[in-house]
């Protein structure tokens, strides 16, 4: 894959470094892994071999960039070159991050044909990780349909795949015996329902088996080549990093539609486009500057290292992305005091005393104390390493299945309140988050001719209660017996 190399701009705050979005020039660019300049060529050509001579500082530039373990991360690390730079990771290079590297399918209720297709777009070396929430009743029971599929594809392929239902009675009594209550619903009996609490126990999964990289791909994909391309990306993401703590975004490069006979090709969808909105603006807010480098805020399609992974917190249900961005700004922004980035289960609801105004001035000087003194020695490790998110766009566009209105309403609203709940986020863009919040509830009921919320202060007293749940890092989980119980009593863990 050839990719824009380094990005063309880097935003700093505290440890963390977001990429500008960069673009895909080649999505094969054969074995060579190599960076290409316009003073990297002398441009002639023998005539034995008819191959293009490289000079010296070619030659010099096609070591391999695989992240060094012992290598500290530079603050000062040059993030500028030439515009016209690019990079070259050659299918060896990619092949070696996907035997590291674990995807993970959050399923609920997709169609078999489309989650087989989905199969077939990751490559071989990578661990496939499919986590379900199928509905399992006596009349149907689709999580058995699912690992029937799919042993019979690997029949077919070799891959190595592990699938598990999210509501398997023995992993809510792992759960509770490793102490990690913050997964669990009301009861304390099962692991809630929501995509963000299959996603850890997707990464608990990929935590067993040794995996230095996740990644999270959705289910309903209707095009595979689209999914290969996303697993490219991760992996090329993670060989332009300078630091263990990385995450990989991926910014779809359209999403077709038919309107009118005919196919569309828009670029942003409605959350999309808010969530991007809200985020830029509280970087804005932070940097003093305006700022529009946030582009996938909302983005299904994205990866982690495992070093960064186990020391997130993690927002319940369709939060979890943009938390993400959130989280990371909170523990190693340098914007908040130490004792407020520690690591601890929390209920987060709209209220204004969780949304302190961040000014310029604070910023600086927060960030200086936490750089100094950390709560806890691992994120004195992260902030000295530092972190780095890369945004990438694709190439192919994403066709999905559509799933109503309903949904995108409680995607616009779990992704608004993850930014409005944040300590980080200003007065001013939290009047313009519970407006925003009070217009979608508005419609909403107008929509369903709903009489649980009516008037006004109604909608503001029902937003003023809404919440969601904060998962612990799951580095606090005990990573040995927790594989152990999990063999030993699981009753849908399927090792293919």
């Amino acid at each position: 894959m050839r990719i824009d190399y380094p990005s063309n701009y880097t935003e700093k705050i505290g440890a963390v470094s977001i990429h500008t979005l960069q673009k895909i020039y080649e999505i094969d660019s054969g074995m060579t892994s190599q960076v290409l300049n316009n003073n990297d060529f002398d441009h002639t050509y023998d005539l034995n071999n008819k191959n293009l001579k490289h000079n010296k500082k070619q030659q010099a530039r096609q070591q391999q960039n695989h992240y060094n373990g012992d290598k500290l991360y530079n603050d000062n690390h040059n993030l500028t070159m030439p515009s016209s730079s690019t990079r070259a990771f050659g299918y060896q290079e990619l092949s070696d991050i996907f035997k590291q590297m674990a995807i993970v399918i959050p399923v609920k209720n997709e169609k078999l044909s489309v989650l087989e297709g989905v199969l077939s777009g990751i490559p071989n070396e990578c661990l496939i990780i499919i986590v379900s929430n199928s509905e399992r009743t006596s009349n149907v029971d689709r999580y058995s349909m699912e690992v029937e599929m799919v042993k019979q594809y690997a029949r077919f392929t070799d891959k190595k795949i592990m699938v598990i239902h999210q509501k398997d009675e023995e992993l809510g009594k792992i759960f509770k015996k490793v102490n990690y209550n913050s997964i669990l619903d009301s009861k304390r009996k099962s692991v809630r329902n929501g995509k963000a609490e299959g996603m850890i126990i997707g990464i608990l999964l990929a935590k067993m088996q040794s995996k230095g990289y996740v990644g999270f791909i959705d289910s309903d994909n209707y095009f595979p080549g689209a999914v290969n391309e996303y697993v490219k990306i991760f992996a090329t993401g993670f060989a332009m990093s300078n630091t263990p703590y990385s995450n990989v975004r991926i910014l779809w490069r359209s999403k077709p539609k038919i309107v009118d006979n005919k196919i569309r090709f828009p670029r942003w969808g409605r959350i999309s486009q808010a969530s991007n909105k809200y985020l830029n603006a509280l970087i804005s807010s932070i940097t003093g500057s305006q700022n529009d480098i946030i582009a996938t805020g909302n983005a299904g399609e994205h990866a982690l290292s495992m070093p960064l992974a186990e020391n997130l917190n993690y927002s319940s249900g369709y939060s979890v992305e943009p938390y993400e961005f959130i989280n990371i700004l909170e523990k190693y922004g340098g914007l908040l005091p130490p004792s407020s980035t520690s690591s601890t289960t929390t209920t987060a609801s709209l209220s204004q005393s969780q949304s302190p105004q961040v000014s310029l001035k604070s910023f600086v000087s927060l960030s200086s104390a936490t750089n100094t003194t950390t709560s806890k020695s691992t994120d004195a490790e992260i902030m000295k390493k530092g972190v780095e998110i890369f945004q990438i766009e694709s190439r192919d566009p994403h066709l999905h299945e559509e799933k109503g209105d309903e949904h995108l309403a409680d995607m616009m609203e779990d992704s608004l309140l993850a930014i409005n709940n944040s300590k980080i986020c200003n007065i001013d863009l939290t009047k313009q988050l519970k407006n925003h919040l009070y217009t979608l509830q508005v419609k909403q009921n107008s929509n369903s001719n709903s009489s649980i919320i009516n008037g006004s202060s109604k909608v503001k007293d029902y937003y003023q209660s809404k919440k969601h749940k904060i998962m612990d890092p799951i580095k606090e989980i005990p990573i040995d017996k927790f594989a152990t119980l999990l063999f030993e009593t699981s009753k849908t863990l399927t090792k293919i």
